[in-house]
């Protein structure tokens, strides 16, 4: 089927979605100084309506006479509050017949459940064509979707849907589990499928591009980008998925419960979408609070995503009115407490095996304060001596008292959601 009328049947079937995506295209005329008025805007109408129609924040947010419309003297919302008021944080006037009820697979080992409808689904889905189209990709071109949440990928998922995803252009494959059969069959897929864009988790993409690489298969010339979400894009990876598919690689970065926070146009420039959300760093501590602006169902307002990030200034050549961003690379429970009492951030134990691919996977778990497990998957055990210098690393760059143990595993278990966590700190 010829992109085109792909593009029209899709359309006819979704109207909601493409008259979404028209005004957040839309939103991309205006500048800088009109974009930060809207959002301006948006969200002190986003803490009026919450304040007014939301039992949760009726209570938290108090008198909003006396507020100064400034984010930042409003009370941040935990995922703990989350979990303990949801009900409560479900509109009064909803209707709960034509409400749904979502899960996050819990990444960081807690998950949460968040009210939806089809208005927050259909606009998340204009905004991950808007965000694909920043590489060049154009409605009715084909997307492959490498996918590792198991309540995505079912029959009534998000990309589970059979005819919806012929309309549009889509195939997903469940990205659970990495045997050689199921790497060679999503190879030869894409080859014989021709997509434009590939898009997935970032450990099953990079799963992939070593499959591809160690063979030397050869990628179709029709794509033009790989899109990573969901876990943290690491170099090392990012030039491999390069190296395999003969395209640039983005980044992407949301949530279940907000998504589209942010996205990588084709200058390497992290986009906040400002139209949809308005995201701070708190100062000092590169942690992310992010309000989604458009969610009035279930209001997420300063919303403590436990991710690592901060604002950056400028702007980027390509022209885009969205400000910039810096991904972290970890979220606040990944990070290493030291004996001393001194915090490491996990790219101090990701260096530490730089060069090293005969790793296919890892897993850096702190076990007590003085001790950190290092769980691999690779063809042969390390040598005693690349051992004793890795463990000499931990001395010099975390602490002199740190000891070193390295198990071998045939797999490396993931979250509920598919994730890989690359490192563990201390509950």
């Amino acid at each position: 089927m010829i992109p085109s009328l792909r593009r029209w049947l899709h359309r006819r079937q979704y109207p909601q979605r493409y008259d979404q995506l028209d005004r957040l295209l839309a939103n991309q005329a205006l500048d800088r100084a009109a974009l930060r008025v809207r959002q301006q805007d948006d969200f002190a109408a986003l803490v009026r309506h919450a304040a007014t129609r939301v039992p949760y924040y009726t209570r938290s947010l108090g008198d909003l006479n006396a507020w100064d419309g400034r984010p930042e003297s409003l009370p941040i919302l935990t995922k703990e509050d989350v979990r303990l008021h949801l009900d409560d944080l479900l509109d009064r006037n909803a209707d709960r017949a034509r409400v749904g009820l979502g899960h996050t697979g819990g990444s960081t080992g807690q998950p949460l459940a968040f009210w939806y409808d089809e208005a927050k689904h259909e606009l998340m889905r204009a905004g991950m064509m808007r965000g694909f189209m920043m590489s060049g990709w154009r409605p009715g071109q084909k997307v492959f979707y490498l996918w590792g949440a198991r309540q995505d990928v079912g029959k009534d998922g998000v990309f589970g849907q059979r005819l919806a995803d012929a309309l549009a252009g889509e195939h997903t494959v469940a990205a659970l589990e990495y045997s050689e059969e199921r790497l060679a069959a999503w190879a030869a897929r894409i080859r014989r499928w021709r997509p434009t864009l590939l898009y997935g988790y970032a450990s099953a993409l990079t799963e992939l591009a070593r499959y591809v690489v160690d063979r030397n298969l050869t990628m179709p010339d029709s794509l033009i980008g790989v899109y990573s979400t969901a876990e943290m894009l690491l170099d090392e990876p990012r030039n491999l998925m390069t190296r395999a598919f003969d395209c640039k690689v983005f980044n992407q970065y949301g949530c279940r419960e907000v998504p589209n926070i942010a996205w990588e146009c084709r200058h390497g420039g992290m986009h906040v979408m400002a139209d949809l959300v308005h995201l701070e760093s708190v100062n000092g501590e590169d942690r992310l609070l992010v309000s989604s602006l458009s969610n009035r169902l279930m209001p997420f307002i300063r919303y403590e995503l436990g991710d690592a990030g901060r604002l950056l200034e400028g702007e980027c050549p390509c022209g885009s009115p969205f400000p910039l961003m810096a991904m972290g690379l970890c979220r606040k429970n990944d990070l290493i407490r030291a004996p001393g009492g001194k915090r490491v951030h996990p790219a101090v134990f990701n260096r530490l095996l730089y060069g090293l691919t005969q790793i296919r996977q890892y897993q850096w778990r702190q076990v007590a304060a003085d001790r950190m497990a290092l769980d691999l998957v690779c063809p042969t055990p390390l040598d005693g001596d690349l051992v004793a210098r890795l463990e000499a690393g931990l001395r010099a760059e975390v602490d002199p008292a740190m000891r070193l143990e390295v198990n071998y595993r045939t797999e490396i278990a993931r979250t509920a959601s598919g994730k890989q966590r690359y490192i563990i700190g201390l509950e």
